[in-house]
């Protein structure tokens, strides 16, 4: 770990830098804590599917992207190893979508996550929910 800064930040820090796909959806962390994340984004044209809304990949993306930053943010790494997601409403162009990801429950080998997005009208529009497999690699090596 990197000194006087806070674990969860650094490691969400690092993941992002190498995070291509986060950075295409265009996805801001407007905070992270240990079990925690909070991510906006806005949905574009080229985020559409052939009904002129978004695509349901880019909401499940947005909480496949909350689930990985607030699951390795104690400095584990850690990998999903089952996801699903409940579509709400639809989300069309121009929609900001806010996901907060929080842990429910954390083993020495498993946690599982509940993420909400909403839009920019704090409507929700989907419910995500994720298991992941906590594995011995640390983000950063200890001194």
């Amino acid at each position: 770990m990197c000194p006087n800064k806070n674990l969860a930040k650094e490691v969400v820090d690092k993941m992002m830098r190498e995070d291509a796909f986060s950075q295409w959806l265009g996805i801001k962390v407007l905070e992270i804590s240990e079990g925690y994340c909070k991510l906006k984004m806005t949905v574009r044209d080229d985020m559409t599917n052939g009904f002129k809304i978004a695509h349901g990949g880019v909401a499940y993306s947005l909480a496949d992207s909350a689930l990985a930053f607030a699951a390795n943010s104690h400095g584990t790494k850690s990998l999903s190893i089952e996801t699903s997601i409940s579509y709400t409403k639809k989300v069309e162009t121009s929609d900001t979508l806010t996901a907060i990801a929080k842990e429910i429950k954390k083993s020495e080998k498993t946690g599982f996550y509940h993420i909400t997005i909403t839009n920019q009208n704090n409507i929700e529009i989907a419910h995500f929910k994720g298991t992941v497999y906590r594995t011995s690699k640390e983000w950063f090596t200890k001194n």
